[in-house]
């Protein structure tokens, strides 16, 4: 997982909100045993529509999601994390996130920020005057930028650090290698052992 701190990116205005993981990513295209490659599904029933946001032009290769509030309710699918990440999004911005959709988020490189439904309502507008508006957004200050307009969000600190350093739950547990090393060379010879993943 890449370490997040500052990026820009074209921002895009999804009017919608009660927006749930099986609007993200519909069932059928959970058949996949891979992690990468959702990014077809990513709000497929929606995409029907010629005129739907995410088939204009402007926001083709858009990377900051600014939703309606309640986004990723429904079911717990990792899936809906990946078809965001997969389709380009480095970010989602919402007044409301479902715990799992944004606990998921975290894991996965993903940053959900809480902004105000005002402040949503002034991303929109100016995103609309201003299609393939760039956007700016500053984890480690929690803003998001534009012009000289400067938009706070909420992050948990937690999530926050695990985004900055890059850290999904095998990194996290990787930087106790050595501790890990250490119980495994001292562990009793007759205790059962795993054995080493195939091509290893």
């Amino acid at each position: 997982m890449e370490r997040i701190s500052v990026f820009s990116g074209i921002g895009a205005p999804l009017r919608r909100s009660n927006v749930d993981t099986d609007q993200i990513i519909p069932a059928v295209y959970l058949k996949r045993i891979t992690k990468t490659g959702f990014e077809d599904g990513l709000f497929a029933h929606w995409r029907n529509d010629p005129e739907f946001v995410l088939n204009q032009p402007a926001y083709k290769n858009a990377q900051v999601l600014i939703a309606g509030s309640d986004f990723g309710t429904g079911s717990s699918r990792e899936h809906a994390v990946w078809a965001l990440r997969d389709f380009g999004f480095k970010a989602v911005f919402s007044s409301k996130f479902a715990d799992i959709f944004r606990g998921n988020a975290g894991k996965q490189g993903l940053v959900t920020g809480v902004i105000s439904d005002s402040d949503t309502q002034l991303l929109w507008e100016a995103m609309e005057a201003n299609p393939g508006l760039e956007l700016q957004v500053d984890l480690p200050a929690q803003q998001v930028r534009f012009s000289d307009t400067v938009v706070s969000f909420e992050i948990d600190e937690y999530t926050k650090w695990r985004l900055m350093e890059g850290l999904d739950d095998i990194g996290i547990t990787l930087q106790n290698e050595p501790a890990i090393a250490a119980f495994e060379a001292r562990r009793q010879a007759w205790r059962p052992t795993t054995l080493p993943a195939k091509g290893v």
